[in-house]
């Protein structure tokens, strides 16, 4: 059920150097902190929320229905 972005080496290069450009080289580190703290907030919230709702029981149990 996650979302999975698909992003080879040379589309994430060109990422890079536009956030390069935009950015500056001094934002850029901070730029990246900051968004891997959101990123790491975002998926802290989520997981509790399954948990308290119990979908991650039932997510586990739609895994072998899945896979057979």
């Amino acid at each position: 059920m996650h979302a999975r972005v698909n992003i080879n080496g040379s589309e994430l290069l060109i990422i890079l150097i536009v956030a390069m450009i935009v950015l500056g080289p001094r934002e850029l580190p901070k730029m990246g902190r900051t968004l891997g703290n959101a990123v790491r907030e975002f998926r802290k919230a989520s997981s509790g929320i399954t948990a308290e709702l119990g979908l991650d029981k039932l997510l586990e149990e739609e895994k072998p229905k899945e896979q057979g």
